[in-house]
């Protein structure tokens, strides 16, 4: 299995508890990719958020940067809104950094936008939610397939929510022909079977609850790829499950509780205020944090243990974890990079092999 981090960027605090640089978040969000990639983990995703406290808003401008200074860990968007993007620039940016990467490394993550000020801040409105996503993820399996289906770099493309293309170049192209391109969701059953029916993996975004509760949705997917005839049965299949949580690994489970709980409580005050959220309950936090529940949050016995659980109900052949927001201290997020790559993934890797 694959073992990640994905992350919206965390800025910093300031010591009166206020709000510190937007900027140095980006940079300390870089720093934390270069980490990854050097200690040995699988995959990195950056996601897109419009928040002061998370700002990392360019997932394509990031992974560009980063597939410079890395020289193997798997990039992607974790997600890319493209509800309120244009397809041709998410391509363009992400194919651009695959070039960069030198080929192979660099993946799309299509989501409709659970991040949904992305509405007003670029002119859309939420009643066209899902109908803005499928016509945009239809042009960018559209842009994709183009070059390796017909041996030429243009596109002709129509729909409603855009305009047209006719016979235009979109360039460049990935170095291998495609881009790996994955369907997001929080658990929609409709997404599920989306995906399922245009065979494209998909990677579920589970921040609470039982993340066990995922695997109806999992067998929907698999079910309806296979009713489009889209086989899981090869190791170049693209019918694959990937799960996004919370965590964060400290060398005890008690340092780990401590370090996380702080940035989860600003989040859920933030997401409160922005969304609705109800009030932080530490009862509630230690709940999720232990055993059946969403938080990865422990030392790397723990983590890897509930990892494997898991995947005997889903299969899914990622994890990866947010554990930086609300201010989470660097050296913590760095360490945390460190003991998954190191003790984590390992353990999880003899915990699998040994079913």
């Amino acid at each position: 299995m694959e073992i990640g981090a994905y992350s919206f960027g965390d800025t910093p605090l300031n010591p009166d508890g206020s709000a510190g640089s937007t900027a140095a978040a980006i940079r300390n969000l870089f720093d934390a990719i270069v980490t990854a990639d050097r200690v040995g983990l699988d995959y990195f995703g950056i996601g897109e958020h419009h928040t002061v406290s998370m700002p990392a808003s360019s997932p394509g401008a990031m992974i560009a940067a980063a597939a410079a200074a890395t020289s193997r860990i798997i990039l992607g968007s974790a997600a890319s809104i493209i509800s309120t993007d244009d397809p041709v620039r998410v391509f363009q940016q992400f194919a651009t950094a695959d070039a960069i990467s030198g080929g192979g490394r660099v993946e799309i993550t299509a989501g409709r936008g659970s991040s949904v000020e992305t509405f007003p801040l670029f002119g859309y409105d939420l009643v066209d939610y899902d109908r803005l996503y499928a016509e945009k993820l239809d042009l960018l399996m559209t842009i994709n397939d183009s070059a390796a289906e017909t041996g030429h770099e243009t596109v002709t493309w129509s729909g409603t929510v855009r305009p047209a293309i006719d016979n235009l170049a979109v360039v460049p192209r990935p170095v291998n022909g495609r881009l790996p391109i994955w369907l997001a969701t929080g658990g929609n059953a409709s997404s599920s079977a989306r995906a399922g029916k245009l065979g494209l993996p998909i990677s579920y975004g589970i921040i609470g609850g039982e993340p066990h509760r995922f695997a109806p949705l999992a067998e929907l997917y698999r079910r309806s790829a296979a009713q489009a005839g889209h086989t899981d049965h090869s190791n170049t299949s693209n019918i694959k499950v990937s799960v996004a949580t919370f965590g964060l690994v400290a060398p005890t489970k008690q340092e780990a509780l401590d370090r996380f709980y702080p940035g989860w409580h600003n989040l859920n005050v933030e997401m409160g205020r922005l969304r609705g959220w109800g009030a932080p309950d530490r009862r509630q936090f230690l709940a999720q944090s232990h055993g059946a529940g969403a938080y990865y949050v422990g030392d790397p016995d723990d983590v890897a243990e509930r990892i494997v659980h898991l995947h005997g109900y889903l299969g899914h052949m990622r994890h990866f974890m947010q554990g930086d927001f609300g201010g989470l201290p660097q050296e913590h997020l760095l360490e945390s990079l460190t003991l998954l790559a190191t003790e984590v993934k390992p353990r999880v890797e003899r915990l699998l092999a040994a079913k």
